[in-house]
């Protein structure tokens, strides 16, 4: 088994499934109303494909691209969560979703926003160097414009890893020489334009066979949903791959779970009718196992306790903080971006737990606000601070710190983040520039020794660090104030 990361490249979206109770026809239309019980976001296209391959247990990388709005906050959250490392695209527009309102397990209608957006910029040499060392790299495309990159492609033509390509009618053709397609029937007719056959099987097999002269592929998989693959490739009569038992459920993602089982099994050395058993075994599996219900529960198992709660509330993790001032939470944070990158202004980021807010603090920030055109401050929840720092923190809540560094004039938005590290809020925001205070000089040979430089360079972003004040710190505060208090020093005696 490899350990080098399967890349998925693609579009991705946000699904949420809110589910309730019919009791009732609305009075005023021939309707059912639905009482809302709870909300499950999942993500969506490759952000699927990727939460998919990481609950295999391999190392994950998605290449995609993500909007300046809460629903973009919420999609790199639960990805990073799930384990699946972020290569971020700046997305102009607002995130594709789609609700589905749902009861006892039936869809009764599905709400879709968003899609007017458009990929901004290319590959940074960073993520370019991606697929040099990938596994094997799964495109998962829906059409929104991420498979169109020119640099990307350019990578996927030279890469040597297996390429996977789930392709989309509305997308490009994939590049020349992937080692397999996965359309579906309906897909590969409408690629193809080619006539029904005499049979299905025909039809698939003869579609099959024009896709793959067409784009010059190694092989073309069609799948068949509960009645398996066809395989097509050539100097072979096509392989008909039945399912290894019927199974009916929710299939929404099956094709996804085909395209991740069958590019990790290439990785893992297997040839294509190999990895095309593998796909079918695995997906029906996906659906017997209840398909995006059991999306939902990886999703919990591998978030943390606080995630995993969230999960079955429907809560983001990324906080909206407060219901008050328009310079905090996601959406305002969001809309500051996208506006100052409109401008051709520079977007600095900064963050921390901020408990107990002192002149260190402000210092840092004033002098973080002078290097660009506006300073958001991702500021870590309740929750992340205890598991940072201990049961007995933090001494401030949220909604108090957030309100503090949103009155500062230096500051002109805050995002709360609930994990340990902002990873997550970062590859959501991407800053042009990240900058942290305190005791992260390095040791002068190079970049200073920042965790998030690594994630900043994918997108040209640089780090930056700028002291506190002599003396100043939360801890220091805390421990001078113990050392005041008669009783603590009565207890210490």
């Amino acid at each position: 088994m490899t350990t080098a990361p399967i890349v998925v490249v693609g579009d991705t979206l946000l699904d949420r499934d809110v589910d309730g109770a019919v009791t009732r026809v609305c009075p005023d239309a021939a309707a059912p109303v639905l009482d809302e019980r709870h909300v499950t976001d999942r993500p969506g296209g490759a952000g699927l494909a990727a939460v998919l391959a990481a609950g295999q247990g391999r190392p994950v990388v998605l290449v995609s691209a993500f909007a300046d709005d809460v629903a973009g906050a919420r999609l790199a959250t639960l990805l990073t969560t799930a384990g699946v490392d972020l290569h971020p695209l700046p997305l102009g527009g607002a995130t594709v979703e789609k609700i589905r309102l749902r009861t006892r397990g039936q869809v009764l209608l599905r709400l879709d926003r968003g899609g007017t957006g458009t990929v901004r910029g290319d590959l940074s040499p960073a993520t370019e160097e991606l697929f040099a060392s990938a596994a094997a790299v799964v495109v998962s495309d829906y059409g929104r414009g991420v498979a169109r990159l020119p640099a990307l492609r350019t990578a996927l033509t030279a890469t040597s890893a297996p390429v996977v390509w789930d392709p989309h009618p509305r997308g490009p053709a994939a590049v020349p020489g992937v080692r397999l397609v996965t359309p579906n029937e309906t897909e590969v007719r409408q690629l193809t334009g080619q006539p029904a056959g005499d049979t299905r099987v025909a039809t698939a097999a003869g579609c099959a066979d024009e896709l793959r002269l067409r784009w010059r592929a190694g092989a073309v998989a069609v799948t068949m949903g509960g009645d398996g693959a066809l395989l097509c490739h050539a100097g072979s009569v096509p392989l008909v791959v039945p399912v290894p038992s019927s199974a009916e459920g929710d299939t929404c993602g099956a094709g996804d779970r085909f395209a991740t089982a069958a590019a990790i099994a290439l990785a893992d050395g297997a040839v294509v009718s190999e990895a095309v058993q593998v796909a079918v075994r695995q997906a029906s599996r996906y659906v017997a196992d209840g398909g995006a219900a059991g999306v939902r529960r990886l999703l919990a198992a591998t978030g943390s306790p606080a995630d995993a709660q969230r999960a079955g509330a429907g809560v983001p993790p990324v906080v909206e903080a407060v219901a008050a001032p328009d310079r905090i939470g996601p959406a305002a944070a969001g809309t500051l971006a996208t506006e100052v990158r409109a401008a051709g202004g520079t977007v600095v980021a900064s963050g921390g737990c901020f408990d107990l807010l002192h002149a260190g603090h402000v210092s840092a920030l004033q002098a973080a606000r002078q290097m660009g055109d506006c300073l958001i401050v991702c500021v870590n929840s309740d929750a992340s601070v205890a598991r940072l720092k201990g049961p007995d923190r933090p001494l401030v809540p949220e909604r108090d710190r957030v309100r503090l560094l949103a009155a500062l004039a230096c500051v002109d938005a805050v995002v709360v983040f609930d994990e340990d590290t902002p990873h997550a809020v970062l590859s959501w925001l991407r800053p042009d520039v990240w900058v942290k205070g305190g005791d992260y000089a390095g040791d002068g040979t190079g970049e200073p020794d920042l965790p998030e430089a690594g994630l900043l360079r994918r997108w040209g972003g640089q780090t930056a660090v700028v002291p506190y004040l002599d003396g100043r710190s939360t801890t220091s505060m805390i421990a001078t104030a113990r050392d005041r208090d008669p009783q603590r020093r009565k207890e210490l005696a």
